[in-house]
C-alpha cells in the first residue's frame, strides 16, 4: 500500500481544508458538530493523522459550502509543483 499521510498531496489538502474552515469563520468544533463528528477528529484532519474519504470529502464541502471537486483539482496542482 502507498504511504499517503504526509505526501505532497495529503499536506495539501490538510492545508486547504483548513483554510476552508477558517475562511468561513468555524471552530473545528462548530465544524464537527455540522457533521456530526467530535472536534478531535476535524484535528486529526487538519494536522495530518488522519485521512480524508471520498465521502468525508463531500460531507466537509457541504458543511463549509465548496466544491470537493474543484478543491481537488487544486490539491493536485498543488502537489505538482
Amino acid at each position: 500500500m502507498v504511504r499517503q499521510l504526509g505526501t505532497p498531496r495529503h499536506e495539501a489538502l490538510r492545508r486547504l481544508l483548513k483554510e476552508k474552515r477558517k475562511n468561513a469563520g468555524i471552530s473545528q468544533a462548530e465544524l464537527g458538530l455540522r457533521l456530526g463528528w467530535s472536534q478531535r477528529t476535524i484535528g486529526k484532519i487538519e494536522t495530518g493523522e488522519k485521512r480524508v474519504t471520498a465521502v468525508e470529502m463531500i460531507e466537509i464541502g457541504e458543511a463549509l459550502d465548496f466544491d470537493p471537486a474543484a478543491a481537488l483539482r487544486r490539491v493536485a496542482k498543488a502537489a505538482k509543483r
